[in-house]
């Protein structure tokens, strides 16, 4: 019995002694970084992976995409416009050697990479650019991020501008532009109506010179719709007496001339 006791023993000091050590799991998501006595050995995937336990160390990468949200920073357009903008960076280490072999911590060295660009980005554009063209700073961004990052084995997927917050001065400035914006066009397409309106009498008035039946039905069917007015005493006067009346009047006054 002591000498079986003593193998139990035995057999659990040497597996956790030994055995646990060298045995490691690593997740779908992860990759696994070896170290043999400081050097660089390789990378183990997914599954169940034996080390030489105390000789070999091994490192987990999570390889999922991560979200870095970038605290508002202050920034001066190159038109000399102070703002704050803050944005978010969605990126994914590619290689996971290179992410512990080649930096520190590559999430916080990404953050201020993000830092830095954003400011010397938005500081080369103007406030019009930033409001009205906000893809093409974001690829811009986007761009010089994923390039000072690469060597690390991180990749920059997506950099999006959430927020731009402008100084309240400039806020009711832009506001009375909207306005007095919104106002000409109101005007312009108004007197547009007025002249297309104007176009439109005129063809139809000499329609109506060039037949006189199409004049008298007009005349017929004006007479109808102000009948309808119950407040309204039509008096109906032939065309051809009120033309008459104006020639004579004409005659009179050419006579009176003489």
């Amino acid at each position: 019995m002591p000498s079986q006791f003593l193998i139990v023993v035995v057999s659990l000091v040497i597996f956790f002694a030994l055995v646990l050590p060298a045995m490691k799991v690593i997740w779908q998501y992860q990759k696994g970084v070896v170290f043999r006595f400081g050097r660089l050995v390789g990378e183990r995937g997914p599954g169940l992976r034996i080390i030489i336990p105390y000789i070999d160390k091994m490192i987990k990468v999570d390889m999922r995409v991560e979200t870095l949200v970038v605290e508002p920073q202050e920034v001066i357009t190159s038109d000399n416009v102070t703002v704050q903008v803050d944005a978010v960076i969605y990126f994914q280490p590619l290689n996971a050697t290179n992410t512990i072999v080649k930096v520190q911590s590559y999430s916080k060295a990404t953050s201020q990479i993000a830092q830095t660009t954003l400011r010397s980005v938005l500081g080369q554009s103007e406030l019009d650019e930033l409001l009205s063209h906000r893809d093409r700073i974001n690829q811009r961004l986007r761009d010089i991020i994923d390039a000072q990052t690469e060597p690390w084995g991180v990749k920059a997927n997506i950099v999006e501008i959430k927020d731009v917050l402008l100084p309240e001065s400039l806020q009711r400035v832009m506001s009375r532009q909207a306005e007095a914006e919104r106002e000409k066009r109101a005007k312009i397409i108004h007197a547009d109506g007025e002249r297309i309106a104007s176009i439109a009498l005129a063809q139809a008035g000499e329609q109506l010179a060039a037949s006189p039946v199409s004049i008298q039905l007009r005349y017929l069917q004006t007479l109808v719709e102000m009948a309808g007015e119950k407040n309204a005493t039509i008096l109906p006067i032939p065309l051809d007496i009120v033309r008459q009346f104006a020639h004579a009047l004409k005659a009179d006054d050419q006579n009176s001339a003489v």
